[in-house]
């Protein structure tokens, strides 16, 4: 199995757009992994390709952050619990109003102490799933491994950033540019405002 052919056949790869990433850059390739998680076959599938790669670790908690990590996390411990014969637990971070990645609903007790797999679905500036990895440790659990479903930016994100093994399930180059450096607004290129964060950065700029 081919995780990007699997995204490609849901058509959920995008190019020659312009979208605003979670991170606020701006890019034209865009991995619509929404149109993903209807699908439940599919969903399993992808969760399987996390679930084998683990496998022969030692992982008792799969860790995701929310929204899309809540659905990853529990499929991704469903089947490591499938494969390993033992229950493995799927819990995932919230963010705060600091924007950063925290457990609520008293799961940070269930990560005291174990061995934890850090999933997310998307990486372009790897921020987000960082904060999960801090968030682990914090409270105490054992970051065993890291991996991302793709990675849009090898480069930058890679297990030296992670500070704990990094690895992605596909690769998806994409350059994510700052507004002020973004090719695509100075050619007045419109942004898509029916995925990603086109529309909340519109929003934002009319009341500027």
């Amino acid at each position: 199995m081919d995780i990007i052919q699997i995204l490609k056949n849901l058509n959920t790869v995008i190019t020659d757009d312009h979208f605003v990433y979670t991170s606020g850059k701006h890019g034209e390739i865009y991995v619509n992994k929404d149109a993903l998680y209807p699908h439940t076959a599919e969903v399993s599938k992808v969760a399987t390709m996390f679930a084998e790669k683990y496998k022969d670790k030692d992982i008792d908690v799969v860790v995701g952050p929310a929204l899309g990590g809540i659905i990853l996390s529990t499929w991704v411990a469903y089947h490591l619990s499938q494969l390993k014969g033992k229950e493995v637990l799927g819990v995932y971070t919230e963010k705060d109003a600091n924007k950063n990645q925290v457990f609520t609903r008293n799961y940070d007790k269930l990560v005291v102490g174990k061995n934890v797999l850090v999933i997310e679905d998307l990486t372009t500036t790897g921020g987000s799933v960082k904060k999960v990895v801090d968030t682990v440790r914090n409270v105490g659990g054992n970051v065993l491994a890291v991996c991302v479903m793709v990675n849009r930016n090898p480069n930058e994100v890679n297990s030296q950033m992670m500070g704990a093994p990094f690895e992605a399930l596909g690769v998806l180059p994409a350059m994510a540019y700052d507004e002020v450096d973004c090719p695509f607004c100075k050619e007045g290129r419109p942004v898509n405002q029916n995925i990603g964060h086109g529309k909340k950065y519109m929003a934002e700029k009319e009341k500027n």
